[in-house]
Parts: structure tokens; sequence; C-alpha cells
């Protein structure tokens, strides 16, 4: 799991309490003084060949003074960001060499898990800081990206451990997303686990690129076609998600309509029944006392899709978040917003009144989704492109009408996250 470009480390396995530094010191810490502590908690809790060392340094406590804590981080985000993980632990004795059952005391401690979880949660809070700073060199970068991606896989194996002893890990995540009036628009989601059957099933986390998005309608609800009663041709507006996961795109049109007192149609489409679960216990978490639900689940293939109803007829708009994870999801959407997406007509085109679809994309410089933003700029052309052209339907083209480059929100997101892109995809006549 863990190589932290081939760095060699201390083969004693020490209590994580008296090992892990202070998350206060973040900034000036090198790669080697996190990836040792990193090594230390593989070692302890998600070991491999070769076999662990029979010898391991045990703190002996005088007055046990670490803070339990049982919360479950929410998908990597940094909800945690004011609390610290600074803590000490007093009267710290070093004991002599220990047995193997000693190390299954210390795997077995619940307050040790408990605290390691905290850490690796803070420490991912803070990385971005840390693993971006001016002036490193690029053995230096490179170290400090693979740390936090280790801490992500650790913090991952241990919640994998407390998944196998408690039924229900899941995160509730409340937002509150400020309107140009003065009021909040209020969400609670569930996060549910990660599915162990399913790597490819992570639509049951919110994501940032989701959150972003939402505040930015929030703000200017009219620029994102969500201030009317009505679309221009004077009927209920058709809304479509793609993607949704737990909801939030979907969950925020409603309630911004709902105070306009619009009667639009919302459809939520994702493609995992596990996820999809989820989606519709969140609707109704948000809409208590609807009845039917005010926005509709439904499961959609961007691969093999079906257009039946209620997919046989046109949207006004169609939003999406961070859902290409691969090449062929940008080629999949592209095809099926041809579909769905309302173009332009004779009567209407001069009006400006086909569909909009708006796709925010995360800017991940690392990792395996590096630079998965660049396939939608391949898939669909520039508006002023003097390349535009090739696939055409009724004379109308999909293209970027614009583009925009956004910054993290403080507080949001995981490490591997430089930015957002907005992109407003609609028809132009080819």
């Amino acid at each position: 799991m863990y190589s932290a470009s081939k760095q060699s480390f201390n083969t004693c396995v020490c209590a994580p309490s008296a090992s892990l530094p202070p998350l206060s010191k973040l900034l000036v810490l090198s790669s080697r003084e996190i990836c040792e502590p990193l090594h230390n908690i593989q070692q302890l809790y998600a070991p491999g060949p070769p076999a662990l060392p029979s010898k391991l340094v045990l703190p002996i406590r005088k007055h046990r003074q670490l803070i339990h804590d049982d919360s479950v981080p929410d998908s990597g985000y940094a909800s945690a960001e004011d609390e610290d993980c600074d803590y000490e632990v007093d009267d710290i004795v070093v004991a002599g060499p220990c047995d193997d059952d000693d190390l299954e005391i210390l795997r077995a401690d619940p307050l040790e898990r408990a605290f390691v979880i905290k850490w690796l949660t803070a420490f991912i809070a803070r990385s971005d800081a840390w693993a971006s700073a001016d002036d490193l060199e690029e053995i230096e970068a490179d170290r400090r990206a693979e740390a936090v991606e280790t801490a992500s896989r650790l913090l991952s194996v241990l919640l994998g451990i407390d998944q196998e002893e408690e039924e229900d890990c899941s995160v509730t995540r409340f937002f509150q997303f400020p309107t140009q009036g003065g009021t909040f628009v209020e969400v609670e989601l569930n996060d549910a686990p990660l599915s162990n059957e399913d790597h490819t099933c992570v639509g049951l986390q919110s994501w940032a690129s989701s959150v972003v998005l939402s505040e930015r309608i929030c703000a200017d609800p009219a620029r994102f076609s969500l201030s009317s009663v009505t679309n221009a041709r004077g009927s209920p507006l058709r809304i479509l998600e793609l993607g949704a996961g737990t909801g939030l795109l979907s969950i925020i049109a409603r309630k911004l309509l709902s105070s306009l007192h619009a009667s639009a149609s919302i459809f939520a489409t994702d493609y995992h029944p596990e996820v999809l679960l989820n989606l519709c216990a969140n609707i109704a978490t948000n809409f208590p006392s609807s009845a039917p639900p005010p926005i509709s689940v439904h499961q959609l293939d961007w691969e093999r899709p079906q257009y039946s109803a209620p997919m046989n007829e046109p949207f006004d708009l169609i939003l999406g978040a961070d859902v290409i994870y691969h090449p062929d999801h940008a080629r999949w959407i592209k095809a099926c917003v041809e579909r769905l997406l309302l173009r332009p007509t004779l009567s209407n085109s001069s009006t400006g009144t086909g569909g909009v679809f708006w796709l925010m994309m995360a800017l991940r410089v690392s990792g395996r989704h590096e630079g998965m933003f660049h396939t939608v700029e391949d898939i669909f052309p520039d508006a002023s492109s003097s390349l535009m052209g090739g696939d055409q339907v009724d004379n109308w083209q999909l293209a970027i009408l614009e583009k925009a480059e956004l910054g993290k929100l403080k507080g949001v997101g995981r490490a591997d996250e430089r930015g957002y892109l907005l992109f407003k995809i609609g028809w132009v006549p080819c």
C-alpha cells in the first residue's frame, strides 16, 4: 500500500498517541516527518508482507488523558477543521520490547484507534497548504502528495474496521447556502458508507464539486434558470440531474423553486441501486411532509440509456457535478445530453430558449483521476472554435458556451482538488 518514494523507516511499531506529530506544526514538517508516522500506522493497522516485527515500543501511561472521539469523518472533506489533534500524552514511559500479544493489545485499543482516525482526518483537512507549499523541490512535492493519498487510504482501512463492528457508520451533513435575499437554503444529507462490493459506487458520498456549484446556484439562481416559475415557453421547468449521488443539486433546485411556488418537474438520476436508495432517503429527509416526493428518482445508465418516460421529453436544465471518472464518461454523457436537452427550434432560436447543461468538474492534479476535466474539453468543442462541426443534431451542435475556474471553499474538498471548472454547455448552430 505504501511506498513513500522508497524511503526507509524504523521498523519498531509505536503507539500512535506517542508518535504522531502535533498538526499545529504541520506547515513546518517535512514529508519524512509525516511519512514515518504514517508508516507506523500502516504497520499497526494495515500490515502486509513482510511480516510485522516481533519487537514493539509500547508506551505505559501513568494517566490516560486522550480524548475519545467516536465520530466518523465525512468523505475526506475538511468538515472538522476547527477541531485540533494536538493532544499530549503526559508521563509517557517507553517500555522495552513486547511480544505479539502486546501488539494485538495495542491494535485493539479503541482509544488509540480513535486517536488515529481523528489525527488522519485533521491531517487530510489541513493537507492542502502543506502539500502545495511554495518552493518545494519536485521530490519533496511528490512525497507530500503521496503522503496525503496514503493517509486517505489508511483512513479508509480504519473506517472499514469500524464498519465491521458497527452496522451504520453513515455521516449526516448539514449545509446552509446564503441567497441574494439574505436567507439560507438548508439541506441535510446522509453520506452512506462506500460499498465494499463496488468501488465505483462513489455516489454514496457528497463531493465538493456539488457543494461549490450549490453555493453558486443559491447566490445567483437567475443565472442557472432557477428564478422563474415557468420556462420561456410558459411551461413548467423540466430539470434533470445526472449522477445525482446524494441529491444535493436536485434538492437545492427544488427548494429555490418552492420559494417561488413553481411547479417544476425535477428528476434525479443515478445508476447504482445503493445510491438510488440513499438518494430517496435524502429527498424524504429534506421534504418530510411532501407526498408524493417533489423530486422523482430514476435509474439512468449513460452507456445504455433507456429513453422511456420520463426521459422521453426534453429538459430545460441539466445539472451534473463531478460525474466524470473515466474518459468514456464524457462521451456517454454527451450522447445523453444530445438526446435529453431541449433544442432550439425555428420558432424559439432567436429567443435563446434552448436548454442548458451546467457541468462542474474538480481540477485534480494528482492520483488516478488527474486531468480528467480535459475529457470534457476534448468531447465538447468551444463555441468560438473554428473546429466547430462534426456531430450535428438537426443543424445544432453542443458546445462549451462558457468556462470558469473556481477556487476551493474553505473547509471543503479533498487534498487532490486544486479548484473546479464550471462549464456552461448549450446548443450552437452548425
